[in-house]
């Protein structure tokens, strides 16, 4: 990714403990996390789905794409709107705490060959220790954002 300024804007979160960032870029909106309405017919990796001002957004199981353990929705936990490829969706995180701007100087390209490197943006060396900060738009895969337009969930 290539960025335009010398800093970059990153959302900072907490899932299962480890500190985690979204490019704000990518941000409609962060709020608490609500009641998941089940999606029938969707692929496994969508939790279900929330309404947003009046849109269905689907909400992708972050955990489970990270290969992490499962966690019950609770309303203590945070909904992250993000746009990703022309379409809104919701990741839930256990915790927000910030946004910090990262001189795009300090973003290391991930390295590997892995689905998890496959869905970062880049790693940023912070006082707190390394930062890894995730691809909004590679988070669903194209056959998974087909299914959703074959369900029905489809952007106005």
């Amino acid at each position: 990714m290539t960025y335009q300024s010398t800093t970059v804007a990153i959302l900072l979160a907490r899932l299962s403990g480890a500190q985690i960032g979204f490019c704000a870029s990518s941000i409609r909106e962060v709020l608490r996390s609500v009641t998941i309405a089940p999606l029938l017919g969707t692929p496994p990796i969508i939790e279900g789905a929330v309404n947003f001002r009046g849109r269905i957004v689907p909400v992708v199981n972050v955990r489970e794409r990270l290969s992490l353990a499962a966690l019950a929705n609770a309303p203590d936990q945070f909904l992250v709107i993000l746009e990703v490829n022309d379409r809104l969706i919701a990741v839930r995180v256990d915790d927000v705490e910030d946004v910090v701007e990262v001189p795009a100087s300090e973003l290391e390209a991930p390295r590997g060959v892995s689905p998890v490197v496959e869905r970062l943006t880049g790693i940023a060396a912070t006082a707190s220790g390394a930062l890894v900060i995730y691809d909004a738009d590679a988070f669903l895969t194209q056959a998974e954002q087909d299914a959703l337009d074959a369900n029905g969930v489809v952007e106005p």
